[in-house]
């Protein structure tokens, strides 16, 4: 009898386990409140919570209903019409819209139409896609669907900007263009905490100045400072010293937009590096570059304490020199805005980030720029010549930065500009010059990380952060992780736009990752979810589309996937089958 008690009751216990695993998973699926529908109604009936017909393509906005707000709207009249001179001179709308009336001249005098304002799902697809590195979810757009249609892209904005996988994206993102995408020299960098420590500071809304100068001043050991590991990422090149020459070519990449890496070895000879005066500029010396190096030379080991500041202390012996030769610290261009005072490195963290080096301002903006759209707004995002002016829609921006230093500022001024909210698909041809002069949203390829992201994403209803149940973060890192490695990251180099390759396509069609998250799972994947309770064939499609497309299905789309599911006794296959073939398609694989 005891035997048999004791039987029964690890039974018992077993399946109480299993259903509060069970509850705890699920827990994540149900409404957050009224205002917010998510999934499911009160009889298990997927939603719209909206006005928008099922079935049918979100009708284009008209530009009044587009708006965030009047004040936004492009307009190549600064008459008193426009509202341009009520505002404030250093407001946010006035800012957006000089960016406007900008772009809107340049176009005109290229004699290049424009496109119209995109939907507001297409508006806030970008968004997530250039903020958390995914699409929408479900829970997201339903949300806004019940909201006003004029507020919804600027309270998905503030939404992302709140969100902690903004914070952790960017810096993610950051990191690629600050120390590179490798895991850098054994024990004395940690990759993983200088990440972690971006995230913060993009978190506490940090001004982009003050970091800088953190990063290029850092003192301590690399696990307690963080920022140190911007220096000792170094330290496999220059036996265990941080190495100027490595953090002089990348300060000069990452904070100044210039190359003048070709520098080391020699003067430019071919007229690709203009240094000295904007306005009177030369032609690049050997000694510009290691005399910029030479500010690192301060930076020293010293056991224990990790980086220390000492004197400067750089040697080096130039081509056609017979001996080396000590370089004293010294910048490429506007000397005069060198500190006087303070150690080496102080010296240049001052100079770099002064409010009147311009070149400072613009690289940032071209950097921002860039991570919104997928593409730089220039050749190249860090190849800014001194002598070369950037596009006329992105110096309203520079001034604005060079006031601010706010990232979160620049960002929500590109975000709600004409140039990032216009759509793709115009009456016109569209050609390269029409891309690049943003008179269309131009498209652009996925990086790596957003296919997967989007992909982990659409197989969820909720949006997939860290208020998801742990198993579920757990499967979203695992499975991206095995996706990079197997579909190939770009590293450093995110700004290509090199065609998509074969084995990236065969990843796509045969991978574990998309094959998993299109299974009608009915615990965690949103077919599962969509197969138990979409009552209707039409509403079931609708969802998917939402899900992978975050866009409505047009009425041919819709008609055509009823025709095909009519009589099927294999509903949830078709879902399944439905949702692999969207995340195939070219449309989710590119950003327009």
């Amino acid at each position: 009898m005891k035997t048999k008690l004791i039987f029964v009751a690890k039974w018992i216990w077993f399946v109480a386990v299993v259903l509060i695993g069970v509850g705890f998973l699920l827990s994540g699926l149900s409404r957050l409140d009224e205002t917010q529908p998510v999934g499911a109604d009160a009889e298990g009936t997927l939603t719209n919570a909206s006005s928008e017909p099922a079935g049918s393509a979100a009708p284009r906005q008209t530009e009044s209903e587009t708006s965030i707000s009047a004040s936004v709207r492009s307009s190549a009249d600064p008459s008193p019409e426009s509202g341009a001179e009520l505002l404030p001179a250093d407001s946010l709308s006035a800012v957006i819209q000089q960016v406007n009336r900008a772009r809107a001249n340049q176009l005109e005098q290229q004699g290049l139409p424009s496109s119209d304002t995109a939907d507001w799902m297409a508006v806030c697809r970008r968004m997530s896609l250039a903020l958390v590195g995914s699409g929408m979810s479900l829970e997201e757009i339903r949300h806004l669907q019940s909201l006003p249609e004029a507020t919804r892209e600027s309270v998905h904005l503030q939404q992302l900007f709140e969100d902690p996988r903004f914070h952790h994206y960017w810096a993610e993102r950051w990191t690629r263009f600050l120390v590179g995408a490798d895991e850098g020299p054994f024990v004395v960098y940690r990759r993983r905490r200088f990440r972690h420590w971006l995230a913060e500071q993009i978190a506490a809304g940090e001004p982009y100045d003050k970091i800088v100068r953190e990063l290029v001043t850092a003192e301590g050991l690399w696990t307690d400072q963080p920022e140190v590991n911007f220096l000792t990422v170094t330290f496999d090149s220059n036996d265990g010293q941080p190495d100027p020459i490595r953090l002089a070519a990348r300060t000069s990449r990452a904070f100044l937009g210039m190359r003048i890496d070709c520098l080391q070895c020699h003067n430019d000879f071919l007229g690709n590096v203009n240094l000295g005066d904007v306005t009177e500029p030369r032609e690049g010396l050997q000694s510009d570059f290691h005399q910029l190096a030479a500010f690192f030379s301060s930076a020293k080991t010293n056991g224990l304490q990790g980086i220390r500041t000492g004197d400067a202390d750089y040697h080096y012996q130039y081509l056609d020199a017979t001996e080396e030769t000590t370089v004293e610290p010294a910048v490429p261009f506007a000397p005069e805005l060198l500190p006087k005072q303070g150690d080496a490195r102080s010296q240049l963290a001052g100079w770099i980030t002064h409010p009147e080096n311009r070149q400072f301002a613009r690289a940032a903006v071209v950097r921002f720029w860039a991570l919104m759209f997928g593409r730089s707004p220039t050749d190249a995002v860090d190849n800014l010549p001194l002598d070369e002016p950037l596009p006329p829609m992105l110096r309203p921006i520079v001034d604005d930065f060079q006031v601010h230093r706010d990232i979160r500022r620049t960002l929500e001024i590109i975000a709600r500009s004409d140039a990032f909210r216009l759509s793709s698909r115009a009456p016109f041809d569209v050609t390269g010059e029409h891309e690049d002069a943003f008179a269309v949203f131009p498209l652009t390829r996925l990086r790596a990380e957003q296919v997967a992201g989007a992909i982990a994403q659409a197989a969820r209803v909720k949006s997939v952060d860290r208020e998801s149940s742990f198993l579920v973060q757990l499967m979203k890192y695992g499975s991206i992780n095995d996706f990079l490695k197997r579909y190939g990251d770009l590293g450093e180099n995110e700004f290509s736009q090199d065609a998509i390759t074969i084995p990236q396509r065969l990843v796509m069609l045969n991978g574990k990752m998309l094959r998993e998250s299109s299974e009608t799972n009915p615990v965690l994947n949103a077919t599962g979810h969509i197969n138990l309770f979409a009552r209707e064939n039409g509403q079931a499609i609708e969802t998917v589309y939402l899900c992978v497309l975050n866009r409505f299905p047009s009425d041919a789309e819709r008609q055509h996937f009823l025709e095909r599911w009519e009589g099927t006794e294999q509903r949830g296959q078709a879902i399944e089958d439905l949702f692999w073939t969207l995340a195939n398609t070219t449309e989710f694989a590119w950003n327009h």
